[in-house]
């Protein structure tokens, strides 16, 4: 597996939806040419990430998700994936639809922000990107067009 999972929440995952979430993953790098890479995904809950959210960004508040690039061209570790699984849920709950789609869609998004892409700075490249992605896997509503005018 290409993912490196480290569940340190509650959820339990089944090798079914890390199954689509490595195919995620293998879509991303195969449609940008990047080869054989890595990722580690990181599923915490919101203390968790609120903390590493102050340590690395000096944003002292929950998030639903963090990206950490690692530029390296002598690793094949793209980087890191921290999503909170608590937030997850409450977005889920609120949006109609299962945890599991919601980890997916902050997963498409996180990984877009590893290979490169920045919602914040392009001209909707990584908005398309996502969009196209979340149609392929038959998910809801992206992260990016749900939140389309936020800053992230």
């Amino acid at each position: 597996m290409c993912i490196d999972v480290d569940n340190q929440s509650e959820i339990l995952l089944d090798s079914i939806f890390l199954e689509q979430l490595e195919s995620i993953f293998l879509s991303v790098l195969e449609d940008l040419g990047l080869g054989k890479k890595e990722c580690e995904l990181l599923l915490v809950d919101n203390a968790k990430i609120q903390a590493i959210n102050l340590e690395f960004r000096g944003i002292d508040k929950v998030t639903d998700v963090l990206s950490f690039p690692l530029e390296s061209e002598f690793s094949s570790l793209l980087g890191s994936v921290v999503i909170s699984t608590q937030y997850a849920q409450k977005v889920a709950n609120a949006l109609g639809h299962s945890l599991k789609d919601e980890i997916a869609l902050l997963f498409i998004h996180a990984i877009l922000h590893l290979v490169g892409f920045n919602h914040e700075v392009d001209s909707g490249e990584h908005r398309e990107k996502e969009a196209e992605l979340v149609e392929r896997f038959c998910l809801p509503t992206s992260l990016i067009v749900r939140t389309q005018g936020e800053k992230m």
